[in-house]
């Protein structure tokens, strides 16, 4: 039986950075062209291994080859049945599962897709699953995919939707000893502040699963000299909304929740930099619900964006499972356990055998 520690670390060791996936790619590629069960397409660093054996169902297992940058933890490192090191959870340990998986079942009860993509860490433009949506889209056919996010061997449902603004407020500028000639505009984002700092947070409950949305300010600026009131100062704030709500409609909730503060008619700006619609939970798939069968633990909701909304977008129903702490991912300290890649393995193993 594979080690999926040892399987992990190899992969690991292999840096893929968003944008040098090569070399990981080339590794997947290899291992899945030893299989004469599947058909292997290469798109790019994007790699996708397909049974064709006539199943009623395609079910689609999708992961990510691309990491973070590093954080002193560029080196795998095993204590004991505990892997260390950049992208052992987030998400090689998920990796290693699926390509496990895809060399040793050459007879699944459904057919399979294996989906291995680049540059998922970066914006979205750059996606190498966008990438195979333009440019291959019959690769990604399929009745309900898995993606392997790290979810620590339970079933996270859907996604939130992300939406990120830049509230940009106008003054009048004035020497300092004199600020009531003009009118601050650093001192206007008091009330815009206050509106995020204050906002009560909101939690829905779908289909079991409960999305707890956050409000967050995270980029602040402003400011023309030491002895000068500023005339322009701005804010970028980060909405992580539940999947009940449509990207329009969180856009325009931010607008109105922000209220007067923003005066459009002096010249401030409501500008949206980037915004991911959600996806709402899928479980009453049949292969989705039997993966939650076999688990024998009840979903959660994921409470940050992957690309479970991809697939929702193109009318494939999914779920996150995986090795590994979510709240790991991205950390110096990011690690993944023998347990739960052998669990993740387990209840896949049982889901297509």
């Amino acid at each position: 039986m594979t080690d999926l520690l040892a399987s992990t670390a190899e992969l690991v060791g292999i840096p893929s950075l968003s944008h040098d996936e090569g070399a990981l790619a080339d590794l997947v590629e290899t291992a899945l062209r030893t299989c004469a069960w599947l058909e292997v397409d290469r798109v790019g660093h994007n790699v996708v291994g397909r049974t064709n054996l006539g199943r009623t169902q395609r079910l689609m297992f999708a992961g990510h080859l691309d990491t973070v940058p590093a954080n002193n933890n560029t080196e795998p490192r095993i204590d004991g049945d505990t892997l260390w090191g950049l992208g052992s959870s987030d998400m090689k340990g998920g990796l290693a599962v699926m390509l496990d998986l895809a060399t040793t079942t050459p007879t699944p009860s459904v057919d399979l897709t294996w989906c291995f993509y680049a540059c998922e860490e970066i914006s979205r433009d750059e996606s190498g699953l966008v990438q195979l949506w333009d440019e291959r889209p019959e690769l990604l056919v399929a009745d309900a995919a898995i993606l392997g996010e790290p979810t620590g061997a339970l079933v996270e449902a859907g996604c939130q939707g992300t939406l990120r603004v830049a509230v940009s407020l106008t003054g009048v500028r004035a020497h300092t000893s004199r600020p009531f000639m003009g009118r601050n505009a650093i001192h206007r984002l008091e009330p815009v502040l206050a509106a995020v700092a204050q906002w009560p947070s909101r939690a829905v409950t779908l289909d079991g699963c409960t999305f707890a949305e956050q409000l967050q300010a995270v980029g602040v600026t402003g400011g023309v000299a030491a002895n000068v009131v500023p005339d322009s100062a701005g804010l970028t704030i980060n909405f992580r909304f539940a999947p009940d709500r449509t990207a329009a409609d969180a856009i325009a909730y931010v607008r109105e929740m922000l209220g007067d503060a923003i005066d459009e008619s002096a010249g401030d700006t409501y500008e949206v930099l980037d915004v991911a619609e959600g996806a709402p939970p899928s479980l009453e798939h049949p292969l989705l619900g039997a993966l939650v069968e076999h688990t024998g633990t009840s979903p959660r909701a994921k409470v940050g964006w992957t690309d479970v909304a991809s697939f929702w977008q193109h009318g494939v129903p999914s779920a996150n499972f995986g090795p590994g702490d979510p709240l790991l991912a991205h950390h110096p300290d990011e690690r993944v356990t023998r347990a739960q890649l052998e669990q993740t393995r387990a209840v896949l193993a049982a889901l297509i055998a």
